[in-house]
């Protein structure tokens, strides 16, 4: 097992499979865009990544998208660099994962995230802070439930 599931057992309780509703709203609390989700959260115990997620997103209109995360770990935190996003995530508490990143395709901006997992780890509570030339313009509220 890897040292990862050591350092941040706060993370490792979001291992498995989960889904959900991202509801994208304005800062004035306009909703923008919503979506299902289903999230796919690993620890590969071999090869080069330390933490793996997979998102795939769907929309009533029929629209899909999928996004591969893979992530290694390091000084206490998971730190991504792939073709989408880099930023880092680290624990604050026994329920409570932050992270900052930015998307390439989007300079000037960046995310900061939270993430409460609950005490069962069968719920989260997630929220994205959407910056643009350090200006909040944008939140991300989603719900998930574990599903596998």
């Amino acid at each position: 097992m890897k040292l990862i599931r050591w350092r941040m057992p706060v993370l490792a309780r979001h291992a498995g499979e989960w889904r959900g509703v991202y509801s994208h709203v304005s800062a004035d609390g306009e909703l923008i865009d919503e979506h299902r989700s289903h999230l796919i959260c690993l620890f590969p115990d071999e090869g080069e990544w330390d933490y793996h997620q997979t998102n795939r997103y769907s929309w009533a209109d029929g629209r899909e998208e999928t996004h591969v995360f893979p992530a290694r770990y390091a000084e206490g935190r998971i730190w991504w660099d792939t073709e989408r996003i880099e930023g880092c995530a680290w624990e604050i508490d026994q329920r409570t994962v932050c992270l900052t990143w930015s998307r390439k395709d989007m300079p000037g901006e960046y995310l900061y995230e939270m993430i409460q997992i609950s005490a069962c780890n069968s719920k989260r509570g997630r929220t994205w802070h959407w910056f643009r030339e350090d200006e909040l313009y944008q939140r991300t509220l989603i719900k998930e439930e574990r599903v596998g």
